[in-house]
């Protein structure tokens, strides 16, 4: 290569050493563009990120200054009530949140994983509803919360399911609302999968479905229940379309899955706060902590669960 290159005319020479070097400078001018822009995003990401951690340490602190007073057993055992409120609690708001949140978790695994299922292995692309039911499940991971209240309303409260102002109306619109977050989350872990597992099993005289049931479902499920648990943790959240559905009712008494008013801790915090006296801005403070500390408790479990069939794969 040198000699090939010393053995070239002059000015052949300048013009070869002059094009390696246009070329190298414009590769270092991509590579310094790339990392001044890679250093700029790193700097807005980290930003960002600690805006928001520093937000939540506020609403934290703020929670717990101002609830402190009623961090006590009877914020969980005692019932909601407006004439004793230095010792009203949270007890039949936390047993709906959990019912609620059971019935979730009841639709949105078991629907959640038979559509990523479909969508990824049995699916065909080109027919047009198969596209259509991955565009819809797109749209619907950004429609507002409320849209889905209303949604809850016509169909479940009333409409063709006619169950009433009922627990089991609020976890099926808050599964509706959820159930996108865990199909993408569930598609993207059936994707990572390795395709030779399949294949392997395929190859070895599974049928498809004996395949994709006994490996590739096995082998993604830590990531199918990441989706569950942002799905959970948002759902534990949601006011909006339970006010919709019968949580907004004062209720005192233990709520039942399929009859009967219920409510939930986010609206009865909401309903806490709205109160003129200070007993409830305390209480409802002192809910917030409770919620989180129901949602640690929640998310703890799935997490073990989901480090654990790590473990067993």
């Amino acid at each position: 290569m040198t000699d090939s290159f010393n053995s070239m005319p002059a000015r052949s020479r300048f013009a070869a050493a002059g094009a390696g070097l246009v070329v190298q400078n414009r590769f270092a001018a991509t590579d310094n563009k790339g990392r001044v822009s890679g250093v700029l995003f790193l700097s807005v990401m980290l930003l960002a990120l600690t805006i928001s951690i520093v937000a939540i340490i506020a609403i934290l602190a703020w929670a717990f200054v101002e609830g402190r007073t009623r961090l006590d057993l009877d914020l969980i055992f005692n019932g909601p009530s407006t004439v004793n409120r230095a010792t009203a609690g949270f007890s039949v708001a936390i047993q709906g949140t959990l019912q609620i949140i059971a019935g979730v978790i009841a639709i949105i695994i078991p629907l959640g994983a038979g559509a990523a299922l479909y969508l990824e292995q049995f699916a065909d692309k080109t027919k047009w509803w198969n596209r259509l039911i991955e565009l819809n499940i797109q749209n619907l991971a950004g429609v507002p919360s409320i849209v889905f209240g209303i949604l809850g309303l016509a169909f479940f409260v009333r409409g063709p399911f006619n169950l009433g102002l009922v627990a089991a109306a609020g976890s099926a619109t808050i599964a509706l609302l959820v159930l996108p977050t865990v199909i993408l989350a569930s598609r993207e872990a059936i994707k990572a999968v390795p395709s030779s597992i399949l294949e392997g099993s395929l190859a070895l005289g599974a049928t498809r479905w004996q395949a994709v049931w006994l490996q590739v479902l096995p082998a993604a499920v830590p990531g199918m229940l990441t989706g569950v648990i942002l799905a959970v943790a948002r759902a534990i959240g949601e006011a909006a379309p339970l006010l919709l559905v019968g949580a907004l009712t004062f209720v005192t008494f233990s709520p039942n899955f399929f009859e009967g008013g219920y409510s939930a801790l986010p609206v009865l915090i909401y309903q806490y706060a709205g109160r003129p006296q200070e007993e409830f801005q305390i209480l409802a403070a002192a809910g917030v902590l409770l919620m989180l500390v129901v949602l640690f408790v929640i998310n703890s479990f799935a997490i073990w669960l989901r480090a654990r069939y790590e473990r067993t794969w």
